[in-house]
């Protein structure tokens, strides 16, 4: 299959990028500090809900929305300027592979928060999302990244959450992206919105070889530097780096113990984390005070916290609708 949106003289592969092998290096190492937070988190040195919050918050979102535009991007050169069918089907091979290892790993380490479609589980259904829009006009595949563009604006600020259904709720429907809440996980990665920087990655790569862009990067050279070798083996690099991470945060835990968390302000900032997906920061605060008012009035906080007391408790749950009706 020749794609649509190359010129009919592109009929040579297009040469290695050594400055996208470096950028995708560099998104991995950061990856790797935000993975070192949220291990220092699960040890015990960082107040629960660090990493999912402020500027590590955002610092995660953009180190995804990075890599899932180099995976759109690199699609096309991969795919230029025919699709070799046999390298992409044993590419994506690996990648379900790999992420049916964090699925089960984390399921076994993390049952409550396990990962059911994080980066690698978006990486391969985008990559087939990916294959047939090479098949489209480039204008099309301009007018559908643009689209996806503005029905994320306008389910973020214009009207929050009106692309979401309890209905997609159950972790089977969730990862399309418009569960209203779904159920918690340590990496989820949804396909919408995150279908938008793996689009804008392969819609640039199409207009970037169609003008001849790409080529020019290429005489920046073939990366020669550690990062630029570490973003050649990103999938090993992945796999690897969190074994390695969480090892040296519970060896450190080992000789230099963390200090016990305040139990009540774990509560207040694990429901603020939580609540904040859904609704505005003041009616958070206002509620998870209000939840941590009541279990402690009828002694529930201390064996909820232990997790005696599960969140499916009928009495966990009247005492939340009550905070919730009084908002």
């Amino acid at each position: 299959m020749t794609l649509t949106a190359t010129s009919a003289d592109q009929s040579t592969k297009p040469p290695r990028i050594g400055l996208l092998d470096t950028v995708r290096g560099a998104a991995l190492i950061a990856m790797a500090t935000y993975h070192f937070s949220w291990d220092m988190e699960f040890m015990g040195y960082l107040t629960p809900g660090t990493a999912e919050t402020g500027w590590l918050k955002l610092y995660a979102r953009a180190i995804a929305s990075t890599f899932l535009f180099i995976v759109g991007l690199s699609l096309v050169l991969a795919s230029s300027p025919n699709i070799r069918w046999r390298s992409f089907w044993k590419r994506l091979a690996m990648i379900v592979a790999a992420a049916t290892l964090i699925s089960v790993a984390t399921l076994y380490f993390t049952p409550g928060e396990w990962i059911f479609f994080g980066i690698l589980h978006a990486i391969a259904v985008l990559s087939l999302v990916g294959v047939l829009v090479l098949r489209l006009p480039l204008a099309v595949t301009i007018a559908l990244t643009i689209g996806v563009a503005v029905a994320w604006c306008v389910d973020t600020w214009i009207s929050p959450g009106i692309l979401r259904s309890p209905l997609f709720n159950p972790r089977y429907l969730a990862w399309t992206g418009f569960a209203e809440m779904p159920e918690r996980s340590n990496d989820f990665v949804p396909v919408f919105p995150w279908a938008l920087p793996f689009l804008a990655g392969l819609t640039t790569a199409l207009i970037a070889l169609r003008n001849g862009v790409l080529a020019k990067l290429a005489t920046f050279g073939a990366g020669s530097t550690l990062i630029a070798k570490a973003g050649r083996h990103s999938l090993a690099f992945y796999l690897i780096h969190q074994p390695v991470l969480i090892s040296i945060a519970y060896g450190l835990s080992i000789v230099v113990p963390p200090a016990k968390p305040d139990p009540v302000e774990s509560y207040l900032k694990q429901c603020n984390v939580a609540c904040m997906q859904q609704e505005g920061e003041a009616l958070c605060r206002s509620f998870c005070q209000c939840t941590l008012d009541k279990l402690q009035t009828q002694n529930l906080f201390t064996p909820f916290q232990a997790g005696t007391i599960k969140a499916d408790d009928d009495r966990i749950l009247t005492l939340a609708s009550e905070c919730s009706s009084s908002q």
